[in-house]
């Protein structure tokens, strides 16, 4: 399994982010082949973080690409600033 955490500061609105995360991405990255998990995490102080868990890295990747796409269409003035993005497999869970 492979994981992804973004990492986005200086979120202007985490509620309505929360919302367009919701009801637009949610449904794209849910539907990458390889799917397993996704969540999405209001860490206070405008920073928020989503972790997405895929069966093989190239959904990982996948899913990168598709997040880009859409801060860049749907989220830009909440999330003005780039993410900061870690991947990598997943070595223990439960």
């Amino acid at each position: 399994m492979y994981a992804t955490v973004r990492r986005y500061e200086g979120v202007t609105d985490p509620e309505e982010a929360a919302l367009v995360v919701k009801q637009t991405f949610l449904p794209i990255v849910s539907d990458i082949p390889g799917f397993v998990a996704y969540y999405w995490v209001d860490a206070g102080g405008g920073v928020m973080l989503s972790t997405t868990i895929f069966r093989t890295k190239a959904g990982a990747d996948e899913s990168n690409r598709r997040a880009a796409s859409v801060v860049r269409e749907r989220l830009a003035s909440l999330l003005p600033n780039p993410p900061q993005i870690t991947q990598g497999e997943v070595v223990v869970n439960s």
